[in-house]
C-alpha cells in the first residue's frame, strides 16, 4: 500500500509498504477524511519523540471500516467510524488505574505516527476496534468530525486538568486548534472570563465565536501584565496552556495565576530539556499553584460523547476548517500548510 511517511528527521515523502495484518480484535480501515497536526510537525521538524524511519504519519481520521478481526462484536465492513488519535491497551494495568492513555507505558496509548503506522495511508490498523472506534453518527459532516480525533479531546482534556468551574476566570495560552477546543470547552464548563491569548486575527474572531471574553495579542504586550489589568491585579483562576514554549509560558502562567489555581498543558513541549518554574511566583515552592500535564484520553467511550455535542449542536469544530483538499495526493501540501503557518490556516483537512 502507499502511504506518506516520515523518512528520517527533517524529511517526508511518499512510501510503498506492505498493508497491515488484522488480528482478531482489531480492525482495518481506510481513510476517508485526515488532518495533519502540529504534533506530526513536531514528531518530523524537531525530532520530538526521536527518530523514525519510514514511518507513515497521521492520528487524525474518520474512515470506513475494510476488515474485522473474528472476536469483534460491534463493528463491520463498510461502517464509517471516527477514530480517536490515543487508542490505548484497555487490559493495562495503566487502563486500570485510570491513565489508559499510558498503557503500556508513559504516552504508549498514543500508538499512530509513534510506535506504528499512522493513518496516511491507503489503510490503516486499529488494535482492539470495539473499544477504540465510534461509528460516525448519521448526519454529521466527516470533515468536521475529524476534529473529534485529536482537537476536541485534546483542548477539552486541558480544560479538565485544570479543572475549571463554574464563574472561574479562565486564561487559554494559544489559539490554534486546541487552544479553539480549551476556548469552548472552558465556555460549556461555566468560565466567566475568559481570555484567550493569541495574535492571528482569524483565530480571535473564532475564539470570540467559541466564548472568549477578551483577547489577549502577546504582540501588544507581556500577557501577564494585560491579564493582571483586565482582572485589577487578582490574576485567572484557572489557566490552559495550548501553545507556548517550555522556557517562557510556564513562567507567565504561573505568575498570572491565583493562589490554590491550576494550570492545564496539553501543549505538546517538541524541544528544550527542561520547562522553568519561577521560584518566587509559584510561592517559593508553597503557593499551592497546580500544575497537571497530561495527553488527552481516547477510546470509543469518549468520541461517542463527543460525537453527541456536534449532533445536538452544543459544537461545531467544523468552524477551524479553514482548507479544504479532494484527494490523497494533496496529503504533503496539507501537512506543508501545519509546518509553516499562513496567516490565513487554522486547520486543513484532505477528504479522500
Amino acid at each position: 500500500m502507499k502511504g506518506f511517511a516520515m523518512l528520517g528527521i527533517g524529511k517526508v515523502g511518499w512510501i510503498e509498504k506492505d498493508a497491515p495484518a488484522c488480528g482478531p480484535l482489531d480492525a482495518l480501515v481506510k481513510p476517508l477524511a485526515v488532518s495533519p497536526c502540529t504534533s506530526d510537525i513536531h514528531t518530523v521538524w524537531e525530532g520530538a519523540i526521536g527518530d523514525r524511519h519510514d514511518m507513515i504519519l497521521g492520528h487524525e481520521a474518520v474512515g470506513e471500516v475494510v476488515e474485522v478481526g473474528s472476536l469483534v462484536k460491534d463493528f463491520k465492513p463498510g461502517d464509517k467510524v471516527i477514530v480517536p488519535a490515543i487508542t490505548p491497551d484497555w487490559g493495562a494495568l495503566e487502563s486500570q488505574a485510570g491513565y489508559s492513555m499510558h498503557s503500556g507505558g508513559m504516552l504508549a496509548g498514543w500508538k499512530f505516527s509513534n510506535f506504528k503506522d499512522g493513518v496516511f495511508g491507503e489503510l490503516f490498523h486499529v488494535n482492539e476496534a470495539d473499544a477504540n472506534l465510534a461509528l460516525l453518527p448519521d448526519g454529521l459532516d466527516m470533515a468536521a468530525a475529524v476534529m473529534l480525533s485529536d482537537m476536541v479531546p485534546t483542548g477539552f482534556h486541558g480544560v479538565e486538568l485544570a479543572d475549571v468551574q463554574f464563574g472561574d476566570d479562565v486564561c487559554v495560552i494559544g489559539i490554534g486548534p486546541v487552544g479553539l477546543m480549551a476556548v469552548a470547552g472552558a465556555a460549556l464548563r461555566g468560565a466567566s472570563h475568559l481570555f484567550a491569548v493569541g495574535s492571528r486575527p482569524n483565530c480571535a474572531a473564532l475564539a470570540r465565536e467559541y466564548g472568549a471574553t477578551d483577547i489577549i495579542n502577546y504582540r501588544e504586550g507581556d500577557i501577564v501584565q494585560q491579564i493582571l489589568d483586565k482582572t485589577h491585579g487578582k490574576g485567572v483562576d484557572k489557566v490552559v496552556i495550548a501553545g507556548g514554549t517550555a522556557e517562557d509560558t510556564f513562567v507567565q502562567a504561573i505568575t498570572m495565576l491565583k493562589p490554590g489555581g491550576r494550570i492545564g498543558n496539553v501543549n505538546y513541549l517538541g524541544s528544550g530539556d527542561y520547562v522553568r518554574i519561577p521560584r518566587v511566583e509559584w510561592g517559593c515552592g508553597m503557593g499551592h499553584k497546580i500544575i497537571a500535564g497530561g495527553l488527552m484520553p481516547g477510546g470509543r467511550r469518549r468520541m461517542e460523547k463527543l460525537a453527541s455535542l456536534m449532533s445536538t449542536g452544543r459544537l461545531d469544530p467544523g468552524k477551524m476548517l479553514t482548507h479544504r483538499f479532494q484527494g490523497f495526493e494533496h496529503m504533503e501540501e496539507a501537512l506543508m500548510l501545519m509546518k509553516d503557518k499562513p496567516r490565513d490556516l487554522i486547520k486543513p483537512v484532505v477528504i479522500i
